[in-house]
């Protein structure tokens, strides 16, 4: 089982570090907040990310050896400190251009901020740890290794709350480096920056000495001071900058590499958040010309003296945290932010958005039930987005299948059960509103106070939730619980404050320390979640971001706190999620972390009898990450799902022992989960990397069910298969010919249902191959090749299996329809574990359909997809056996037409029964076909053999071979070709179309449409049918009079070519 990463990368994600190798300035490293290290050999055009197998996805530097560019380093944890960002796990060596990667060490640095590695010695490298903002710990400072990594020494160390805000190296002396000192602190309801710890510091001697600078020797501000942007002017090291965080926010310049500063700019148009970005950039061809990097990309012409925007707002995201500029060609800047990444070639005059970098942050997910159904969700800084999880197109998911219903921070969303055109979506600050799909429109539906004096608390992420008994009805969280019956038109407050209502934790204003920053991001004392029971009406639960669980049996008439009954949780912790059970009443699960205040623990806790007493049922023994999400399957109660900080985990024995799931899942922040009850997807919405799908999860359903000992003991269990659908496909949107730089989420394969079925390890005979199935890649689209007659529109139609498929172990799958009777027959290769194969919808083929030989490298499951076909099967339920030696087992598989379209049963039968002739015709034309390649393959060898012999005989023979051959090639020219793939074709003459064509042709208009063969179509299979007689009789006759002769005269030569005869 493997997921589908189906994007969308329309709105990235944040780029938090870029580096790319001078000397092939192609080679571009990007690292992301929380979607792990991506690499571009292309100068941008393609992506591959290169990082997500290892523990940590949140990068905050990248740093390339420009003297051995297989030498790259990556920092975890990023570096800009805002109430959403991911923490890290050390450091990482790679020493073959990020193919395979080491942990260095400084894992409990748990954010790195800077790296810089010695442009004269790889081997010497400077780590600039920021720390954790949400506690004290001492792994902070100035790190250096002269070993490469095998030790390090802390070289800059002040104290628990101070950590490297930046660092930079002076270019003509490695020596020498500057680093801002910052101390910072991020509690959950407030953000303090600044302090007496933070500062300018300087070494000349690689760290041995440091030297604090100061407003009296220096000319740097007096007081406390917060976060500095330090840059060195390449082409001139005397020239660095320092934008620096003080009571009066400044940009400062010294002209003797540091030593002295003076203040020459304190205007808005340097910057305006400095603990998010306050980074700066000098072109390093030119010391007056400098960037400022914020919300806008500012630039300089007069050494900083006055700066102007050089990116309107509305053509490249805002808010920037990294900047490339090439040193050989300074027009070439690459820019990271918020929404990706983006590049310029002529110094920011155009730019080319980077539209195929999947790092969407999803705070919520979200399904409907619409066919094929949406996702919904909502993005750090990138409001919310709706689009397909699967489609049933060409290709993949493009981007343009995705569009934003709403704005701001997006999140929770939700599709309206009664029609999904209109559903409610949420941004920050308790921003609410019910929208329209189709048309765009939305209206503001966001709960008001009744009463002037009391002001609602809404969190950056409020509580939102539908009523599953009444479809009009849904709940909104401030510190109360609102209630609306008629979709947001009016509000109901049925709570009181279920909050702490701590007066010291309200007083967001001021958050910011030395820059105030409110932006609604530090909220607190706010609900996060409203949870109704789906098996009892009137209950519902709510929690707090202050550590409050409360329960209400009444619909909100009394509500009864029992927080004090999570025994193990400390108080004040946040209540992420609450999930109320789909079987029984009174239970639920609370997902609750607590790592705003320093503790990384993961806390998920259960209770059956309304909140009086709580179990533990995970521990941080048995996932790494604290937990964000979690959800149990709504058909098998001991499956479950638990989504933490660094990944996905699996239980499947009711939360005794959880797995980690990484079968193409990288170790992401798992931020939600929801299953698509119709379609038994798990879909999931990660902080990083955008939305997966996990199609089809009945797989774990039955190892849950039944248990791992007991699946992994049988010789063979079959799963039954999810409901698909035969359907017509249209080509993809957009480019037809796309290239590189499209992106394309993985689309789910179409045309063919999925069989699955659990094996033990298969025996393996001496000199046997090896099985495919259970480890083979999921397709993205469609593998190439020819088939016959049968299927659905667009020729997808076609028969599995087939002699040819007959590589490694054996397993036979067997289709019967209601009544008993063999529909198909499927051979496929399997291996231990989970297998799948594909049935087309198709029956067997005639007996005598030449199979053509299945290309090296095709998984068994796909095998299918290169064989020819029986007729198409009526849509219905069917049962599926799987044979393994003399142990089998039994399924359920069913399918149906296309709900789009309608369709009629008669017409199908008449389509069948008429492709069943096409097919006997086809199988017919595919044999004598076959018999003349395989013959005229024979003379070849003859002609081969007969080269640099001489003589009589030789000489008579090579005359008769080449007339034997060309007429053998006339025949073949007139039936098409035999065994082989494509569409048929028997040579070169332009002149002559080969049956074979005709028939294929035939059969793909028959197969093209659900609608009864007409008139023109019977006509043609009979003239088709008369033809083949035909040719038939003319064949027969060559041989009779050619063939035996020809044999004859080839054993007057002293060889025999043809085997046997």
């Amino acid at each position: 089982m493997k997921p589908r990463s189906i994007g969308p990368a329309n709105m990235s994600g944040r780029v938090t570090s870029i580096d790319v190798v001078n000397s092939s300035p192609e080679i571009i490293y990007a690292g992301s907040a929380s979607g792990g290290l991506w690499k571009s050999e292309s100068g941008g055009i393609a992506w591959e990310p290169i990082f997500d197998n290892e523990l940590a996805l949140s990068i905050g530097a990248v740093a390339v050896s420009q003297k051995n560019p297989n030498i790259v380093w990556v920092g975890t944890g990023e570096g800009n400190p805002r109430n959403s960002l991911t923490g890290g796990y050390g450091v990482y060596r790679s020493l073959d251009a990020g193919k395979t990667w080491e942990l260095m060490g400084l894992e409990k640095t748990r954010n790195v901020h800077r790296i810089i590695i010695d442009p004269n010695d790889p081997n010497t490298v400077y780590i600039g740890a920021i720390g954790s903002p949400w506690g004290d710990h001492k792994e902070r400072g100035v790190y250096k290794t002269t070993d490469g990594g095998e030790t390090w020494n802390h070289i800059l160390y002040l104290d628990e709350k101070t950590g490297v805000g930046d660092m930079v190296m002076d270019p003509s002396n490695p020596n020498k480096i500057l680093v801002n000192m910052w101390q910072h602190r991020r509690e959950p309801w407030f953000f303090t920056s600044g302090g007496p710890s933070s500062g300018l510091y300087m070494t000349v001697d690689g760290g041995k000495n440091w030297t604090k600078q100061s407003a009296k020797e220096n000319g740097i501000p007096e007081g406390d001071l917060g976060r500095m942007g330090l840059a060195f002017a390449t082409n001139n090291p005397n020239r660095v900058y320092a934008l620096i965080e003080a009571k009066e926010n400044a940009l400062y310049r010294s002209d003797d590499g540091g030593f002295k500063w003076e203040m020459i700019n304190n205007g808005n148009d340097i910057g305006n958040r400095p603990f998010y970005y306050f980074d700066i950039y000098v072109d390093p061809k030119n010391e007056n010309r400098v960037y400022s990097i914020f919300t806008n990309v500012h630039r300089s012409e007069d050494g900083g003296k006055s700066f102007e925007n050089i990116i309107p707002r509305n053509l490249i995201h805002v808010d920037n945290h990294a900047l490339y500029i090439n040193p050989d060609d300074p027009k070439y800047i690459i820019l990271g932010n918020d929404g990706g990444m983006a590049i310029t070639r002529d110094m920011g005059k155009k730019w080319q958005f980077v539209e195929n970098l999947p790092l969407g942050q999803f705070y919520h997910i979200n399904v409907d039930n619409e066919m094929p159904y949406n996702v919904y969700g909502g993005l750090q800084d990138n409001g919310t987005y709706t689009g397909p999880a699967y489609t049933w197109k060409s290709d993949g998911i493009r981007n343009d299948y995705f569009f934003t219903i709403g704005g701001g921070d997006g999140f929770d969303v939700m599709a309206d059960p009664d029609d999904s055109r209109y559903g409610y979506s949420q941004s920050q600050q308790g921003n609410v509103s019910r929208y329209d799909k189709l048309t765009g429109s939305s209206k503001r539906i966001k709960p008001t106070s009744d009463d002037p004096k009391v002001k609602l608390r809404f969190n950056w992420n409020s509580a939102m939730a539908q009523d599953p008994f009444d479809n009009s009805t849904i709940y909104f969280g401030s510190q109360f619980v609102h209630k609306s019956t008629n979709k947001g038109d009016s509000w109901t407050i049925i709570s009181p404050d279920l909050t702490t209502n701590d007066s010291t934790k309200q007083n967001q204003d001021k958050s910011g320390g030395l820059t105030i920053d409110a932006t609604g991001a530090e909220n607190h004392t706010t609900l996060l979640v409203i949870e109704p029971s789906a098996v009892e009406k009137g209950v519902l639960w709510a929690g707090s971001d202050d550590g409050y669980i409360h329960v209400t049996k009444d619909g909100g008439a009394t509500w009864t706190n029992v927080s004090q009954n999570l025994k193990g949780v400390p108080a004040g912790s946040w209540v992420n999620q609450i999930k109320a059970s789909r079987y029984n009443k009174g239970e639920a699960v609370a997902v609750i972390n607590n790592y705003r205040r320093f503790d990384f623990k993961p806390y998920l806790m259960r209770t059956k009898d309304y909140g009086k007493t709580w179990t533990s049922i995970v521990n941080e023994n048995d996932v790494f990450g604290y937990a964000l999400s979690f959800i149990q399957d709504p058909v098998e109660p001991k499956l479950m799902f638990l989504g933490t900080e660094h990944g996905l985990y699996i239980s499947i024995d009711e939360a005794k022992t959880w797995t980690k799931f990484e079968n193409g899942y990288p170790s992401v922040s798992t931020m939600d989960l929801v299953i698509q009850e119709r379609e038994s997807d798990l879909v999931i919405g990660t902080f990083g990397r955008a939305i997966y799908v996990l199609d089809d999860i009945n797989p774990l359903r039955v190892l849950a069910a039944k248990g791992q000992k007991a699946i992994t003991e049988s010789d063979v269990t079959a799963i039954d298969a999810v409901t698909s659908y035969m359907v017509s496909t249209r080509a993809a949107s957009g480019p037809a010919n796309p290239g590189n730089a499209t992106f394309e989420g993985e689309n789910r394969q179409s045309g063919s249902a999925i069989i699955k079925f659990f094996a033990k390890k298969p025996e393996m005979p001496a000199g046997g191959g090896r099985g495919a199935g259970a480890s083979a890649p999921q397709a993205q689209r469609r593998p190439a090749g020819g088939q016959g007659g049968g299927g659905g529109r667009g020729g997808r139609g076609g028969a599995g299996g087939g002699a040819n498929a007959a590589r490694g172990p054996q397993a036979k799958v067997e289709i019967f329809d209601l009544s008993g009777n063999l529909v198909r027959t499927i051979s496929t290769s399997y291996a231990e574990g989970l297998n799948s194969v594909s049935w087309r919808y198709d029956e067997d083929p005639p007996e005598n359909t030449v199979q053509p030989e299945l290309p090296a490298g095709v998984p068994a499951q796909f095998a299918s997809f290169f064989r020819r076909s029986g007729a198409p099967a009526l849509p219905g339920k069917y049962t599926f056996k799987v044979t393994i030696g003399n142990q089998s087992d039994e399924g359920k598989i069913e399918f149906q037409m296309d709900p789009r379209d309608s369709y009629d049963i008669n017409n199908l039968i008449a389509r069948r029964d008429l492709l069943r002739e096409v097919n006997v015709l086809s199988a017919d034309v595919s044999a004598l076909a076959s018999k003349i390649t395989t013959d005229m393959a024979s003379v070849d060898k003859v002609i081969e053999a007969l080269n640099g012999k001489r003589g009589p005989e030789a000489n008579a023979l090579r005359t008769k071979s080449e007339t034997v051959k060309k007429e053998m090639k006339e025949l073949s020219d007139a039936v098409g070709s035999g065994g082989g793939f494509g569409r048929g074709g028997g040579g070169g003459n332009s002149d002559v179309i080969p049956l074979s064509s005709k028939v294929s042709g035939l059969s793909r208009t028959i197969s093209g449409s659900f609608d009864a063969p007409g008139a023109a179509d019977r006509k043609d299979l009979a003239d088709f049918n008369s033809e083949f007689k035909s040719l038939q009789s003319k064949v027969d006759a060559w041989y009779a009079a050619n063939w035996n002769a020809y044999l004859a005269s080839v054993k007057t030569v002293d060889f025999s070519p043809i085997g046997g005869e």
